[in-house]
């Protein structure tokens, strides 16, 4: 399968003033905030769309917007200094068969390998004035690492800005340039906005300043594998490097996300764009003002997607919520009575429809304050209090094995011994052996280890094939696999 890339949208284009060719990554920055400001322009922007009669939509005209809003967007330019050499995409080799391997790649010019030297880079990305006192905000992968940092207004100002903080977490990072009553964006509700809604975004892509493209949004809540707690608002505006750290505009000429990577077999636009809400980028702000850092808020959980097999062997009515696989021992989540096979359905009151919902609400509650939880253990309505922790680096994951037994099932196994027990971290468990019929089918392989059947812990042979003649027609299986605990759901022979 031909490689594809998700890259961020910043240029760092041209090597300067040096001997020896190379390349160079920017390091890494701290957390950013920005405060949301009320436009310092007069007349409000025409709003363009109305759509009267339900499902028509008329003709869309973003002029206004572009009028009032534009001379809040600036042209950021960087210069950082080398450290090394390797190219900025390069990085441990992932599967090329992996459909879901692009979204570990990012945005990097193709600077020819050299050896080590004073090496500058020059890249730009775009942003937007918050506050009329200067205050900047951007992604926090136009500003990484960078040594000067010069913000273009569109009337052609130029200033030289200081780098607050940013954030690789949420990508969000915040700038400052010394001036006053600058024009300011207007600050929208992300929650509010809807799929197939227009949208507009100014930036300099490529370098070309102030540039207004626009289209729908194209889903909402979206999770990209790339380790973030950000549920991304995917859209089909035309993204290309340089539009990084610019604003997405709703109709009614309120920012609502920041624009921060493409999905692309090319490096250019293909349609597929991600904005961070701007709420998760002003929650960041905040805590960085107030406390200097930015602390997020962890369960001790892993959890899956509800698909429909695992509904059918759950005994779920509808297909909602977060499946938990596994729970850290000790974590907030033990504490507070989580068990493997719950589904979170609820958070603080807010409905967890997919399981991408889950970590962005958990993320953003303070650490030590209590929510609520609301499960569904067995078929059965429950809700949970749990003191919220704090997130850390380190992963939770425990090492493991699993799979197999025979006839309706598929699998050889046999009973962990007490060593291999202590070194997989679990207590029982059977090692499969051998795989077939529904259980291969399913994506169980050898070396898996099965710990529980339809939520029931198993240790024997013989307890497996009593629950297995005692399912239905479906059975979700807890396997562990090297440092990953998942249910899968088999449909029974």
């Amino acid at each position: 399968m031909k490689q594809r890339t998700i890259k961020r949208s910043v240029i760092a284009a041209s090597v300067v003033a040096l001997s020896v060719a190379g390349y160079a990554r920017f390091g890494e920055v701290g957390w950013g905030r920005a405060d949301a400001a009320i436009p310092a322009v007069g007349a409000q922007p025409a709003q363009s769309v109305v759509t009267s009669v339900p499902g028509v939509a008329t003709a869309t005209d973003f002029s206004g917007i572009v009028q009032h809003y534009g001379p809040a967007v600036v042209n950021i330019s960087v210069v950082g200094k080398a450290e090394r050499t390797p190219a900025m995409n390069d990085m441990p080799e992932l599967d090329r068969d992996d459909p879901f391997s692009q979204f570990f790649r990012r945005f990097a010019p193709q600077v020819p390998r050299g050896p080590r030297g004073g090496l500058l880079v020059r890249g730009q990305g775009s942003g937007f004035i918050v506050s009329a006192d200067g205050l900047i905000l951007t992604n926090a992968h136009v500003v990484d690492g960078a040594q000067e940092v010069t913000v273009k207004l569109t009337d052609r100002r130029e200033y030289k800005a200081k780098v607050l903080g940013a954030d690789h977490q949420s990508d969000v990072a915040v700038i400052r340039i010394d001036a006053h009553n600058l024009p300011t964006v207007k600050i929208g509700d992300p929650a509010a906005a809807k799929v197939g809604e227009p949208v507009l975004a100014i930036g300099s892509p490529y370098g070309f300043e102030n540039s207004a493209t626009a289209g729908i949004i194209s889903a909402k809540s979206r999770s990209l594998p790339d380790g973030t707690y950000v549920p991304f608002i995917q859209t089909d505006v035309a993204v290309n490097p340089g539009n990084s750290g610019g604003p997405l505009f709703n109709m009614k000429g309120e920012v609502i996300g920041i624009n921060s990577q493409i999905y692309s077999q090319t490096g250019g636009y293909q349609g597929l764009s991600f904005a961070i809400p701007i709420n998760v980028a002003t929650q960041v702000q905040d805590q960085l003002v107030r406390h200097g850092k930015v602390s997020r808020g962890r369960l001790g959980v892993t959890i899956q997607e509800v698909t429909q097999g695992l509904a059918d062997s759950f005994g779920l009515q509808k297909l909602q919520g977060a499946l938990v696989s596994s729970v850290e021992k000790g974590s907030p989540a033990d504490r507070a009575g989580l068990e493997p096979g719950d589904v979170i359905v609820g958070f603080n009151g807010r409905e967890i429809n997919r399981s991408s919902d889950l970590p962005a609400q958990v993320a953003i509650t303070a650490p030590g304050s209590t929510a609520k939880l609301d499960v569904i253990r067995k078929g059965t309505s429950k809700t949970l209090s749990v003191t919220i922790g704090a997130l850390k680096d380190e992963a939770l994951a425990q090492r493991g094995d699993a799979q197999q037994e025979q006839g309706r099932l598929g699998l050889a196994v046999r009973p962990l011994q007490q060593d291999e027990q202590r070194e997989a971290g679990v207590h029982g468990g059977l090692l499969v052996q051998g795989v077939s019929g529904p259980a291969a089918k399913s994506g169980i392989q050898a070396g898996d280890i099965v710990l529980s059947l339809n939520g029931t812990p198993v240790s024997s042979i013989e307890q497996l094939r009593a629950l297995v003649a005692k399912a239905g027609k479906h059975a979700a299986v807890l396997v562990q696999r090297e440092n990953a605990k998942i249910f899968v759901p088999i449909e029974l022979g």
